[in-house]
């Protein structure tokens, strides 16, 4: 793979990591309490002109 699609893969993903966290922080700051608690999240890839639909799933934990 060439440097210019390692380094354009490599900004987006860090914009997706940076801007996802942003937006979680702002939803749980939004819920009236959420220690204790825990969130299932999911994160659907698509890329317009790939053939690809990447999934990713986890659970977010509240704190203490």
């Amino acid at each position: 793979m060439n440097e210019d699609y390692n380094m354009s893969m490599r900004k987006f993903l860090k914009q997706v990591g940076v801007t996802s966290q942003q937006a979680i922080e702002e939803a749980l700051r939004n819920v009236d309490e959420s220690k204790g608690q825990s969130f299932e999240a999911k994160v659907v890839l698509t890329i317009d002109g790939l053939d690809i639909e990447h999934v990713v799933t986890g659970k977010i934990e509240g704190g203490a």
